[in-house]
């Protein structure tokens, strides 16, 4: 069943929950799934609503310009979305393919809730891989020589896929802040650590000096503030004294292609809202 997800985030006031409920009353629209949260020390609404698209009484562009009225009187950022037109995804990876084999997969069996437009990689090495899955690839190499350069020329090579989101599967290098800005809150990353231990490179083998009992992964958002963006799932996996750095490495593996699946579903299904560098997920 086709559904409008509707998200809002304003500052708490009395009634909001009946107020939204009763709008969508009046269209005739069916809820058929409903969260929302408040935090307290900021005084601030989140809410997620499912609408069944075939009770709503009118088109969606006229619910949308309906609701804008009811939003500036409550000062809502908000959207509206039909779950029916599927996001774009953009697969960005360097050398390591265990993610993004992981998310092809997915793709292939229909596990996402999107459409996966191309692989775009600094090396050849998953061209092969994005062929087997008849999936756009495009290789744009990155040079310390010529890195500005090769920036723009990768930047423009994203916008050539159209992508609604950029998922960063172990692509390892930094991105340009003029790309967080454009593509803000729609730049998703693994990131081989819990964060925020062990941020940038080499997280294993740091995991492995410390001698720590779990290792973990962090699924997040980018910002110019490389590994600081705000979280969206985590998982962990013990390991003890006898592991070593590529044993961590392997297990690590593992949990990097989870949580980031987890990630970008939740994602793809309008779960997520942010306030400041947190995320509300109603998972």
């Amino acid at each position: 069943m086709s559904v409008y997800r509707l998200l809002i985030s304003c500052p708490d006031t009395h009634g909001l929950v009946a107020i939204v409920s009763q709008f969508i009353l009046e269209y005739n629209g069916n809820i058929k799934e409903a969260h929302h949260h408040l935090d307290e020390q900021n005084k601030h609404f989140f809410m997620r609503i499912e609408i069944e698209s075939n009770s709503i009484t009118c088109s969606l562009d006229d619910f949308r310009d309906a609701f804008s009225v009811l939003a500036d009187q409550c000062n809502m950022v908000w959207q509206l979305s039909d779950a029916a037109q599927l996001k774009r995804i953009l697969i960005m990876g360097s050398k390591a393919s265990h993610c993004v084999a992981d998310l092809l997969h997915r793709g292939h069996e229909n596990e996402l809730e999107g459409e996966i437009v191309g692989v775009l990689s600094n090396h050849d090495r998953l061209s092969k891989l994005a062929s087997w899955y008849d999936v756009a690839f495009k290789k744009v190499s990155i040079s310390q020589d010529t890195k500005e350069a090769d920036m723009n020329k990768m930047m423009k090579t994203v916008d050539s896929f159209n992508p609604d989101v950029i998922v960063l599967a172990r692509y390892m290098q930094i991105i340009p802040e003029e790309m967080c800005v454009e593509y803000s809150g729609k730049i998703i990353n693994i990131h081989h650590s819990f964060l925020p231990s062990f941020v940038g490179a080499n997280p294993y083998e740091r995991a492995a000096e410390r001698g720590v009992k779990l290792i973990g992964a962090t699924c997040h958002y980018v910002t110019a503030n490389l590994d600081e963006g705000p979280i969206i799932e985590q998982d962990v996996v013990r390991v003890d004294h006898a592991d070593s750095a590529e044993d961590m490495k392997k297990m690590g593996q593992d949990v990097e292609k989870i949580t980031l699946a987890k990630g970008l579903k939740y994602h793809l299904e309008d779960r997520l809202l942010t306030c400041n560098n947190k995320t509300i997920v109603f998972s």
